[in-house]
């Protein structure tokens, strides 16, 4: 799922040679908040294999805990704040080792190689790194799913509120309820965030995890290396529906023109060095080198860790958030993608600020999981109706002589939620709708009146 390209850019580092290939630095095309750095989270990422890059243990090391999903029962090393993390096969030079190096600096490197240029948008995070790929080359299902219910036993030991999947399982025969699918629903039950790459092929295919309908699967964009958001159209990534035919992606981010770590110790590591130190402008280019250190690449596989990185700093600016404010928040501050397919970008391009800002302002948002219907708080009316079987939960009233329909956002599971403005003092009867077919009045409100049908409607009363 990895590809390397070129770019001509500004230049946004003193180690940069004047020749080599320029990128911004992935905070800054984002406009990332940089109040808000990933402290505090834990990001879980399963991949092919890592190595524990300077970038992620250096000055401080930030990586908890190493685990190989390849075995059964999963092989687990945990490592404290002051320790140098190794595990069996680290230093091999093994190539399955760049992919996982690459895509969790991606999400929580600090830049350390670059005197901090070429951090991740969550540089302060901590991370857990699961390896799912055999000896063989393969990741198989099994693996997949291992690494999920690892994650989902240990999630409370780590503090892991985000996962990154930049893995491709292999097809099933039935995708409808799917092990992988199915394991990564008990992790957003479990109040942890899922981002799973789309894949590159550019057509409508998608393959579990990616087809899991409570993961965050993420497209991706080509922004030209550029901060204007004319440059930016689609890239060439997999779009297509969940088992349950929901669509996906539900958004896109940055899949080109991404700096991360060349794999210390390898052959390509050591002529970077050589062609810095000589430079040799030609190989510079071929190989779109950044500085000694550092590499462009290409695809879905850093679109997601990305966006997970995002999560990251969304909680850190307010824990409270579920999966399901999450998607939400990042649902309502994607920024379309003009001229583009709504099939392939779901609802836009990852605003990483807007993300944030909107995680700060529900702070002041009351706990809607416990509270009862209709709640009337800072000039807002809550409606809250919970119903686990409910797929779609729709509200209507007198406030607009029940012209209006009010869409409900679900935000656990089967706790949905409708939100809007106080209306003017008065009396006004009200009603759900449920899956576009059954009217009920509120559960929670015991104030109710009957209508001409012979039924009860709810009210809503403002003082």
């Amino acid at each position: 799922m990895v590809r390397f390209t070129q770019s001509c850019a500004r230049r946004t580092s003193t180690m940069i040679n004047q020749n080599a290939n320029q990128i911004l630095p992935t905070p800054v095309r984002l406009g990332a908040d940089e109040r808000f750095t990933g402290k505090g989270i834990t990001i879980a990422l399963a991949d092919s294999g890592y190595y524990p890059i300077a970038d992620l243990t250096q000055p401080t090391n930030r990586i908890r805990a190493w685990v190989d999903a390849t075995e059964s029962p999963a092989r687990v090393l945990r490592f404290a704040r002051d320790e140098a993390p190794t595990w069996p096969g680290y230093d091999d030079n093994a190539a399955r080792h760049w992919h996982g190096l690459m895509t969790s600096t991606v999400a929580a490197g600090n830049g350390f190689l670059s005197g901090g240029e070429y951090r991740g948008v969550a540089s302060d995070a901590d991370i857990v790194l699961i390896r799912v790929m055999g000896e063989g080359g393969g990741i198989p299902n099994e693996n997949i799913v291992r690494a999920l219910k690892w994650i989902r036993a240990s999630a409370e030991d780590y503090n892991i509120r985000v996962v990154s999947l930049s893995v491709s399982g292999d097809p099933y025969k039935k995708l409808l309820g799917n092990p992988i699918d199915e394991a990564v629903k008990a992790l957003v039950q479990q109040h942890i965030v899922v981002a799973v790459a789309a894949g590159n092929d550019g057509v409508r295919r998608l393959t579990p995890p990616a087809t899991a309908p409570d993961a965050l699967t993420i497209g991706g964009i080509d922004d030209h290396n550029s901060f204007d958001p004319d440059e930016v159209e689609l890239w060439h990534s997999n779009y297509g529906v969940s088992e349950r035919k929901l669509p996906k992606p539900e958004l896109v981010a940055p899949s080109i023109h991404i700096a991360a770590p060349l794999l210390p110790n390898s052959e390509t590591a050591a002529r970077a060095q050589d062609a810095f130190s000589k430079n040799d402008t030609a190989y510079i280019r071929s190989q779109k080198l950044i500085t000694p250190h550092y590499q462009q690449v290409e695809g879905t596989s850093f679109a997601a860790p990305i966006v997970a990185a995002t999560v990251a700093c969304m909680l850190q600016a307010n824990p409270a958030l579920t999966p399901f404010d999450v998607r939400r928040i990042l649902i309502a501050t994607a920024t379309r993608v003009p001229d583009a397919d709504d099939a392939r970008q779901g609802a836009g391009a990852l605003n990483a600020f807007a993300a944030v800002a909107a995680a700060l302002a529900q702070k002041d948002r009351p706990d809607l999981i416990t509270e009862k219907s209709p709640l009337i708080r800072n000039e807002r009316v809550y409606f809250i109706y919970r119903d686990p079987r409910a797929k779609r939960v729709q509200l209507r009233g007198e406030w607009d002589n029940w012209q209006g329909t009010l869409d409900a956002q679900q935000i656990e599971y089967g706790v949905w939620v409708i939100e809007m403005p106080k209306p003017s003092s008065g009396f006004y009867a009200y009603r759900f709708l449920i899956d576009g077919t059954t009217w009920i009045d509120d559960p929670d409100n015991p104030t109710r009146r009957t209508n001409p049908y012979g039924e009860f409607d709810s009210v809503l009363v403002v003082s």
